[in-house]
């Protein structure tokens, strides 16, 4: 097999069994996905029942002082991203949680749930760009 036929293959699976962020508020839960919320604190006005999640991982999510010193100000963006990062790097609970979602992916789609307003400036997009680095071996 080629590696451009390999390449296409992984292209049409990850279509299939794709890793996704989505902010909690108005996400509807779809057949056969998994929803795993990223945030450490639970997000105001939601139900546990209407959040529909299969997981709660506050663990993953950045430590208290991090969150707050960043206060989703998009000037502080990319630091953010930078010290978020480091702190996945440190985190011992970091590779399990990264291993359960690529296990979790090859049985399908896989939603990360936020709660925060500004859907490009929050810890779930870092998160996902984190897993898929993790996933290409980078």
């Amino acid at each position: 097999m080629t590696d451009a036929h390999e390449s296409a293959e992984a292209s049409v699976h990850d279509a299939e069994h794709g890793l996704r962020i989505e902010r909690i508020y108005g996400s509807v839960p779809r057949h056969g996905e998994r929803r795993v919320l990223v945030d450490r604190l639970w997000p105001r006005g939601t139900s546990k029942a209407k959040a529909a999640l299969d997981e709660w991982d506050k663990q993953i999510a950045p430590s208290n002082d991090l969150r707050q010193w960043f206060g989703h100000d998009p000037a502080k963006w990319e630091q953010f991203s930078t010290r978020y990062r480091a702190e996945l790097e440190s985190n011992p609970d970091a590779p399990a949680f990264a291993q359960k979602i690529r296990s979790w992916l090859a049985d399908g789609p896989v939603v990360l749930l936020f709660g925060a307003k500004d859907e490009e400036h929050n810890n779930a997009v870092v998160l996902k760009q984190w897993l898929e680095e993790e996933r290409r071996g980078q």
